[in-house]
């Protein structure tokens, strides 16, 4: 089986911002990593392009559906490129192919015998697209995620059998507990579970831009499971003429906000199982990006950071590193710009930055860009040894930020070992020409090493010094101490400049 990674699909119902780069390049640095190792690996993201958030949101602005999940399922489109992104595909959820495909599943949900005709009555968020159990209910009768009134609805609907699921899901938690991470996720998923699971509307007959119910045309399915199938269907028609269900389903990682961890840690496991498909492996779910006003990040609520702004000021591999630097992945944290200029600062240019600039420099300096053929420091290269393992054992676990924190340890370890060996003052004494090869040649070796591992975070940083050590493989099996020769060497500009962390940013922007 190769790797598969998927973001959530992004609702089209307004324009992209940090909370959704955030997931993506989460997402990116899992894919890059995989790729590094030779697996095959396929990282889908994508829009989701249904249900009634973006026919309200449509409606407001004068437009019809499509006109507005087009306009706008571009602009996230246009943002992956920009963010440095390398997902295999984008799918939309107005495809053709996909909604073929999910009345193709569901049909076979609704013909295994898991479907029923009901009346719906409760408590619904429309931005949501969610119908509120009571203990979901925040004070005021509002939605806790949009704060907004929730408002009582009651149609005649198709439902999902999800309550007969209750202990074949309780089972799939004991049976394999990394399903859903970390484990404060788990634990609260699984508490959703236990307390009685009660059957879903898996249909909506109120609306019309959806993907049409084939045994019930007057209907079409409720929004969440529509996306939700986006995971598989994507699969089916993603390169033309392939099917890569066999190689690529189950799903290794769907990663989340934890605004969704009701639909994809329990719906989305019960329809799988209704349709007798496969449960993905595992379900990441992170925390939330927080505004200045310590509230999630929300267009709705108008306390975003736009990405585009960040990239601008800093560039994207300022963003890439900051998103997963500063807020530990799964946590809730707060950012901005102001925090992203500290990072960029006294981390990447004063540590990363530098390094690469002294070494580089060094080497074209002391040994006329040749690295010395000879000897690593021991002590030194016994600081890398085993590194490699421990950041694919983080990544394998989702563990993004302990695996960047491990490899930065020994950023700092390098720049502390030049400070300690003093290559300008060896290069003063003749006699001592052995003892610069070989600080020379284990720094440079050292510096390849952090680089590559740092590739899926900082992937044209990261290319640009490895090239300048004449040493440009990026495969895993090469961060290892003296697995590979460098040279020739030549010098680096500043891969971070100072003057970027003292333009404002409109100027910035301009």
């Amino acid at each position: 089986m190769g790797f598969y990674v998927t973001t959530p699909i992004y609702y089209v119902n307004a324009a992209p911002h940090l909370g959704h780069a955030y997931s993506t390049i989460a997402a990116d640095v899992m894919a890059r990593h995989h790729r590094q190792r030779g697996e095959a690996t396929f990282f889908l993201t994508g829009t989701d392009e249904h249900g009634e958030p973006v026919a309200d949101a449509a409606k407001a602005q004068g437009l019809e559906p499509r006109e507005l999940a087009d306009r706008n399922a571009q602009r996230f489109r246009d943002l992956m490129p920009v963010l440095g992104v390398s997902n295999d595909f984008f799918i939309r959820t107005s495809d053709a192919e996909h909604g073929a495909k999910v009345q193709e599943v569901l049909q076979r949900v609704h013909d295994n015998g898991f479907v029923h005709k009901g009346l719906y009555e409760g408590w619904y968020c429309p931005r949501c697209a969610d119908f509120k159990a009571e203990n979901e209910i925040a004070e005021g009768n509002r939605c806790p995620i949009h704060e907004i009134e929730l408002v009582r609805e009651s149609e005649e609907n198709w439902f999902f059998a999800l309550s007969q699921f209750q202990e074949r899901l309780e089972q799939l938690y004991e049976e394999r507990p990394d399903f859903v991470q970390p484990r404060e996720r788990r634990n609260e998923a699984l508490s959703f579970i236990k307390s009685g699971l009660n059957d879903v509307s898996l249909s909506r007959a109120k609306l019309t831009w959806g993907v049409t119910v084939p045994w019930d045309t007057d209907h079409v399915f409720y929004v969440w499971f529509d996306a939700l199938l986006n995971y598989y269907t994507a699969l089916t028609y993603a390169r033309p003429g392939e099917d890569l269900v066999d190689e690529f389903w189950p799903a290794t990682y769907h990663v989340i906000g934890k605004d969704i961890l009701k639909f994809h840690t329990v719906f989305w496991p019960a329809i799988l199982m209704a349709a007798g498909l496969p449960v993905p492996e595992h379900v990441f779910v992170h925390g939330f990006l927080l505004g200045a006003d310590g509230r999630k990040m929300s267009k709705s609520l108008g306390n975003v950071l736009d990405p585009l702004e960040v990239v601008d000021r800093y560039g994207v591999e300022a963003l890439r590193f900051y998103l997963l630097r500063d807020v530990t992945f799964g946590g809730d944290g707060a950012t901005s710009m102001e925090a992203v200029g500290r990072r960029y600062t006294a981390e990447l240019a004063d540590e990363l930055g530098n390094l690469a600039s002294r070494t580089t420099a060094m080497l074209v300096r002391y040994r006329d860009g040749e690295v010395p053929a000879t000897a690593l420091d021991g002590a030194l290269a016994a600081d890398f040894t085993g590194l490699d393992a421990t950041v694919a054992g983080h990544v394998d676990q989702a563990e993004l930020s302990q695996a960047l924190d491990a490899i930065w340890q020994r950023v700092r370890r390098l720049n502390r070992y030049v400070e300690e060996s003093a290559p300008w003052t060896l290069a003063k004494d003749d006699s001592r020409a052995d003892d610069l090869d070989r600080v020379l040649a284990s720094l440079a070796d050292g510096l390849r090493i952090v680089c590559v591992l740092l590739h899926p975070w900082l992937p044209e940083t990261t290319v640009k010094v490895l090239d300048a050590l004449g040493a440009p493989s990026t495969a895993l099996q090469d961060a290892r101490p003296g697995a590979v020769a460098l040279g020739p060497a030549h010098k680096l500009e500043p891969l971070f400049p100072k003057e970027r962390d003292s333009v404002p940013p409109a100027a910035a922007a301009s």
